[in-house]
């Protein structure tokens, strides 16, 4: 009864983003090529997943080489960082959508692929997809999960829906001890803590490159980097920064939905800043007081050309963002009082030294102008967060351990012949 509005909510989200208007029967099971290997099939939901998922493809295509993989998304900026990040193995990793959670749609995306497992990527639970790999004894495994208190009460509140969807899982590989307490709680069986693959990220040498070429462009001036701010966080933001900081001080604002690009450099001139584009790839003015960070996949420049960074999502009751890439380049960081979605890894980092809390956007920017005026401290903190960074990586060989005894005795069942087995 739905599906007519969620039409209606693909086009209007199209005004800002055409891609949404793009490959539409993806979305309902319709798919116009096979991959002609046997497949594994990973889901990665958004940007966020999908970065996190890198360490992951790269060890699956290693580990099996007689194997293509086919990686899901359910946004247009997802599939596009998908193809963007694993564009040099070419025809071994094809991207598409994942078809809306109706039982015959997600039986077609079955029955078209023919994976031999599944993976999701963090807590991505639709309990139609579950049913239909059950169904075709497709193993379902859960990889990077993390499960917030609210989160969790949330799935507490649709009851034995959830629990069955937990319950059929094959195998979950969670964040933190605490995470696997809740999915547990909630039914999940198989449930085991593998850390979380995002510290198993390198930064890319050329993200590294254009981080020293963008403050080449910036020269001498300090640089505050509100990171992935969320709707709500900028207007505080930019009074902030306009009463805190001192005129040669830069505001790299990015915004962490490109639809609100527009709207969010709007602000900035309302508040009565002059505003430059990432976009534009120009020498920063020395009139500029904001650059705004107009660009996809480009977090890890952001962060090491920025002198300390504010993590957005984190000022309003959204959740936060981990401070994981920050922290990996040596940046300072400063994260607000909402953090439930990452509440261990913002604690650890704030214990470790690499990270500072902060109690308001206004007490933020006071943190972040001390950071600024003490290289001392700046260093101290940067020298911290590689070690927090480094310290916590490994995650992606105990995922691994996870998936590939699933992946041995999987024996899906579909209506087509199989793929023959690598070898």
């Amino acid at each position: 009864m739905l599906v007519p509005l969620v039409l209606l909510r693909l086009y209007w989200r199209g005004r800002k983003q055409p891609a949404y208007r793009q490959h539409i029967q993806e979305r309902f099971g319709f798919y116009p090529r096979r991959l002609p290997g046997p497949v594994i099939w990973l889901h990665a939901v958004s940007v966020g997943e999908t970065r996190a998922a890198a360490p992951l493809v790269h060890a699956l295509l290693e580990a099996h080489p007689g194997y293509q993989l086919l990686l899901t998304h359910m946004t247009p900026t997802g599939r596009a960082t998908g193809e963007t990040l694993f564009a040099e193995h070419g025809e071994r990793v094809m991207s598409a959508y994942l078809p809306y959670d109706l039982p015959w749609a997600t039986l077609r995306f079955l029955e078209h692929f023919r994976p031999r497992i599944g993976i999701l990527m963090e807590t991505e639970l639709w309990p139609n997809l579950v049913q239909s790999c059950v169904e075709t004894h497709t193993p379902l495994a859960m990889v990077n999960a993390r499960l917030s208190a609210r989160s969790a009460r949330g799935y507490a509140f649709i009851g034995s829906l959830a629990r069955q969807a937990f319950a059929n899982l094959s195998a979950i590989g969670a964040q933190t001890e605490a995470d696997e307490q809740r999915l547990s709680a909630l039914g999940a069986r198989f449930v085991s803590p593998t850390g979380n693959m995002k510290f198993d990220i390198n930064p890319p040498a050329p993200m590294l490159l254009l981080g020293s070429e963008l403050r080449q462009r910036i020269g001498a001036r300090p640089v505050v980097l509100a990171a992935s701010t969320r709707e709500g966080e900028e207007g505080p933001l930019l009074e902030a920064f306009k009463h805190y900081c001192a005129p040669h001080v830069l505001l790299m604002l990015v915004p962490r939905h490109p639809q609100r690009f527009d709207e969010v450099a709007q602000l900035a001139r309302k508040a009565g800043l002059q505003v430059q584009r990432r976009s534009e790839n120009a020498p920063i003015r020395p009139d500029t007081r904001v650059l705004l960070g107009d660009s996809m996949g480009e977090m890890f420049a952001y962060y090491s050309a920025a002198s300390v960074a504010l993590i957005g999502g984190s000022w309003r009751p959204l959740g936060g963002q981990n401070p994981i890439e920050a922290s990996a380049v040596g940046c300072p960081v400063i994260v607000g009082p909402h953090t439930f979605n990452f509440e261990r890894i913002c604690n650890q980092a704030v214990s470790s030294g690499a990270a500072m809390r902060a109690q308001d956007i206004g007490d933020g920017m006071r943190l972040a102008i001390e950071v600024m005026d003490h290289p001392g401290r700046r260093k101290i903190m940067a020298g911290a967060g590689i070690r927090f960074a480094l310290s916590h990586r490994g995650a992606t060989g105990r995922t691994m351990d996870l998936i590939t005894p699933l992946l041995k005795i999987a024996r899906p069942r579909y209506r087509r012949p199989p793929a023959p087995l690598p070898g």
